[in-house]
């Protein structure tokens, strides 16, 4: 078994990761977003706003929003953020500030907000892969959330979308397009930094050849499985589910092993974005 990770270290880990996703989120946001006008959602889209109305640097009000809301949260929802979620509402505006006056590299509002957009999903899935949050919206996510009834992704796509409308009312709907483009490419980043790129598969077997089945990806496979007990939803007899994971490289061998063994079986295979477990990735990694 793998030996225990060390608190301190653990600790210290997370709060770097913490301090690098933030400072990628305040570039990101900076060379990309800020410069073309990009508003795509959370308290860093109503900075961009702010400025255009009344020149406030982004910074002074990312922290003007960040630091009450987190006061606020903590009353309304309890003490349950932690001192990371503070730490970044108040070094991300940091370093956005700090690096207020770097270039930006195109001027191409679609390009600025395909890359912003991946820049910012990649900061913010560093931040929780470091178990902090950025705060600012999300917060208010929670609270509405809370207070409503209405689902949290509910609640964080409504105040995205009051960023996003505002910004095609206030600076055009054009804008807005292209805050919606850089929206969408943060999510998918996130999930990405988050899960991972690659995608293993899984399937699952029905047939009346179970045993050689089981024996043939046992032993030429080299994949464990987990044999389920189903039932004909028509024949209402009792049948056996072979489920087996598999990475993307290993699917052609097993369906092929599949189709010597048992050409009737009855075979579903489908993406799984993350598997923890002998063979594949440690618990926890």
């Amino acid at each position: 078994m793998p030996k225990p990770v060390n608190r301190k270290l653990q600790m210290t880990i997370e709060y770097a990761l913490v301090m690098i996703g933030s400072f990628i989120v305040a570039i990101s946001f900076n060379l990309f977003l800020l410069a073309n006008q990009i508003a795509s959602g959370g308290v860093s889209g109503i900075s961009i706003l702010v400025e255009q109305l009344t020149g406030i640097q982004p910074a002074f009000t990312q922290w003007g929003f960040n630091i009450p809301l987190f006061v606020i949260g903590t009353i309304l929802l309890g003490r349950r953020f932690g001192f990371k979620v503070l730490l970044s509402s108040i070094v991300l505006p940091l370093f956005v500030y700090l690096t207020r006056d770097w270039p930006a590299p195109t001027d191409n509002p679609l390009l600025a907000s395909i890359y912003g957009g991946m820049g910012i999903g990649l900061g913010l899935g560093i931040v929780y892969r470091g178990r902090g949050s950025t705060g600012g919206l999300d917060l208010v996510a929670q609270i509405v959330h809370r207070f409503t009834g209405l689902s949290y992704p509910l609640s964080v796509a409504m105040l995205d979308g009051i960023v996003i409308l505002s910004a095609g009312i206030l600076l055009s709907p054009e804008k807005a397009l292209y805050a919606l483009i850089g929206l969408f490419v943060t999510s998918k980043m996130i999930d990405a930094v988050q899960v991972g790129f690659g995608f293993s598969k899984v399937a699952f077997i029905i047939s009346a050849q179970t045993e050689p089945l089981t024996e043939a990806i046992l032993h030429e496979l080299d994949r464990g499985l987990t044999k389920w007990d189903g039932q004909g939803g028509f024949t209402k007899e009792g049948r056996t589910v072979l489920m087996v994971v598999v990475g993307q490289t290993e699917v052609s061998k097993l369906k092929a092993i599949v189709k010597r063994v048992d050409p009737t079986a009855f075979v579903i295979i489908s993406n799984t974005n993350e598997v923890l477990g002998e063979g594949f990735k440690l618990h926890g990694s």
